[in-house]
């Protein structure tokens, strides 16, 4: 598969090359550890499929904290292993994709009666720095109460006395996702979304295919593979099951909510980690027109496939920054958007789900199903590493020689390429040079560039096909188009939701565009007016639950 064949407009061809190929390994799931497996596997010479019962990213993926970071908070539980790889794979990640994960320095405050005092911070993040290889000035600074307000005016007065001040990233993890896999089609790999796994082929005991169903086509096909990876994220325990191979370890799902404010309503000028009375830590995260706020941790054992931001969530993140900022005062009428996401973690008694760990773990079935759990999304490269190692440790000696080691260290992302992060924030510049003339504006060239790079230019060049006045009208269209021929959509939720994020940091042109990209959706796909009204149905439902109204 390449990047021209990459389109639900070419479903029925994808779906009969898949099933009329052997292939050396299928890895199931398409959130960031799928993603990073199907890399790591076809740029080492594996011929390999990633199938995924919804849209990519369309689970725990798209539903995170959105930070590449180090997990600072892991040096309390003494897990420097986590920390230091996590810590390194950070920079790694960022100089691999630039455009979508962006430095961000990060203010932890130190209070009266706060978790943390001046010289364990001091050593700590001292530690942090050895752990994760930071150099120069993306060394931990550590800030007088004076120096603390001048970063962020908004911060407790009366009850500060410093703070530390260190460097992490931001990304948009649904994207991250989505130009990982599209990264691996370069090395003849093959993605394929909305088709669930319903049954394993055995031989001689061993698994070897699946049995499919693809939910656009709506049929059933057999795909062979000599082996198996089950990277589903909360699912994994399910895909166990069907492999009748649950034993050992399992999952403990977890729930994490973030909301969504005007940044006017939290108008913090820079990234915030701090703690809450119960001594958890919190981020509030400024984000072009938006702050969101995150996360929580709870036991999770409903619906996965319905997880939503309760009101009760809410109000302890409410509570939280309304404590951490005396001068705002937040209600739930503020919030404008919102997710839930789950964590697959790995059961351990006797523990909150703040104190599980966040290490990855990879069971081996008695059949060779090889399952992987855990992990974050900082880590996924390396988590990837290790699943393919199990993988290639099963292949019969000439083929395995064959193969190269992993280097996914070294592949530019999709989206570039770039020299360094300064040379994104000069694309941008010139992106809004281009565009602000036309009537845009400079928050409109930093999405642009910071959701699809240098793609953007393939965007314009459709935008200046279009004939509509509105111009912003006419952008959305050729964003909805650029997603359909190069990106895999199936709905127009998937623009709004996984593609773009508009839903949780640009919810008004969501409800602006929503009809413009219906009709698009209408005209691309052919679509019925009752499957219209359906994808209509789900985005007003989507609005609804993320605004908690």
């Amino acid at each position: 598969m390449n990047i021209n064949s990459f389109s639900n407009l070419h479903r029925t061809e994808n779906v009969n090359t898949i099933r009329t190929t052997s292939y050396d390994l299928i890895v199931i799931g398409g959130g960031i550890t799928g993603a990073g497996i199907l890399l790591d596997a076809a740029s080492r010479g594996l011929k390999t499929l990633l199938i995924e019962k919804g849209d990519f990213a369309s689970g725990t993926s798209s539903k995170s904290t959105k930070l590449v970071h180090g997990g600072l908070r892991y040096l309390k539980q003494f897990d420097f292993w986590l920390v230091k790889e996590v810590g390194t794979e950070r920079a790694i990640v960022h100089k691999l994709a630039p455009h979508l994960v962006q430095p961000e320095k990060m203010l932890l405050p130190l209070v009266e009666k706060g978790s943390y005092g001046k010289w364990l911070t001091s050593i700590g993040l001292k530690i942090y720095d050895i752990l994760a290889d930071v150099e120069g000035e993306d060394q931990r600074q550590m800030l007088d109460k004076k120096q603390a307000l001048e970063k962020e005016p908004l911060l407790p007065k009366k009850i500060l006395k410093g703070a530390g001040y260190y460097a992490e990233y931001r990304t948009d993890d649904a994207r991250l996702t989505l130009e990982v896999i599209k990264t691996a089609l370069r090395y003849d790999a093959t993605a394929i979304n909305y088709s669930e796994v319903q049954e394993f082929i055995y031989k001689d005991k061993l698994v070897k295919g699946v049995k499919v169903y693809d939910h656009i086509l709506n049929q059933q096909y057999e795909v062979q593979a000599a082996n198996i990876i089950n990277a589903t994220g909360p699912w994994v325990d399910e895909i166990r099951h069907l492999n009748k191979s649950v034993q050992g370890d399992t999952l403990q799902l977890t729930k994490g909510v973030h909301l969504v404010f005007p940044h006017e309503k939290l108008p913090i000028t820079q990234s915030i980690y701090f703690d809450v009375p119960d001594g958890r830590m919190i981020f509030a995260i400024p984000r072009g027109k938006v702050t969101y706020v995150g996360t929580t941790d709870t036991i999770y054992q409903q619906n996965k496939e319905e997880v939503r931001t309760e009101v009760v969530d809410a109000i302890y993140l409410i509570e939280a920054v309304n404590h951490m900022f005396p001068k705002i005062n937040l209600t739930l009428e503020d919030v404008i958007s919102s997710w839930a996401g789950l964590r697959p973690l790995i059961q351990q008694e006797g523990k909150s789900p703040s104190e599980l760990s966040r290490k990855d773990e990879i069971f081996i079935s008695p059949s060779q199903l090889i399952s992987i759990a855990g992990g974050k999304l900082t880590g996924y490269r390396k988590m990837a590493e290790r699943a393919v190692d199990k993988v290639i440790h099963h292949i019969e000696k000439q083929k395995r020689d064959a193969l190269k080691d992993c280097y996914t260290d070294t592949i530019k992302i999709s989206g570039g390429p770039w020299e360094n992060y300064e040379d994104v924030k000069q694309y941008i510049q010139q992106i809004s040079e281009r565009i602000v003339p036309l009537g845009f504006t400079q928050y409109d060239a930093w999405f642009l560039v910071t959701t699809y790079g240098k793609q953007i230019e393939e965007i314009l060049k459709i935008y200046a096909t279009l004939s509509d006045i509105d111009i912003h009208k006419k952008l959305i269209q050729a964003e909805f188009r650029f997603c359909l021929a190069y990106e895999m959509i199936a709905t127009p939720s998937d623009f709004f939701i996984r593609r773009t994020g508009r839903l949780f940091f640009d919810i008004q042109s969501l409800k602006d565009q929503l009809d413009t990209i219906l009709l698009e959706y209408k005209q691309q796909f052919k679509a019925s007016e009752s499957q219209v009204e359906e994808e209509r149905s789900k985005l007003l439902k989507a609005i609804k639950d993320s605004e908690l109204h």
